[in-house]
């Protein structure tokens, strides 16, 4: 992020409300997208949300992006993977694993 002695303006905006000509720059900036370039902002107490940063020749945006973090699976998901609390599939990757180490 830039240093507030580099005299450019700090600006916190969300995706959504940066102009278009700044979104098409974004996209410009992060081609294959900015998972990787994301930073959590802690704004207090189990309080944060997720930017990325954007400079131009007088400013510095901090872009808000929504994330989107999907923690339950349903059950009908959940059965593809666990079933009896053993992991599908287990047994094979420990056979090959053992496998590969007697090679």
């Amino acid at each position: 992020m830039a240093n507030a002695s580099d005299g450019k303006k700090r600006v916190v905006i969300s995706y959504h409300n940066l102009p278009v000509e700044l979104q098409e720059e974004l996209k410009k900036k992060y081609p294959y997208g900015y998972t990787e370039a994301m930073i959590r902002i802690d704004k207090g107490p189990g309080d944060f949300f997720y930017g990325v940063v954007l400079e131009t020749e007088n400013t510095s945006y901090l872009v808000k992006v929504d994330v989107k973090v999907d923690g339950n699976l349903s059950e009908d998901e959940d059965k593809d993977f666990y079933e009896d609390d053993e992991i599908k599939g287990a047994d094979e990757i420990i056979d090959s694993a053992d496998n590969m180490e007697d090679d």
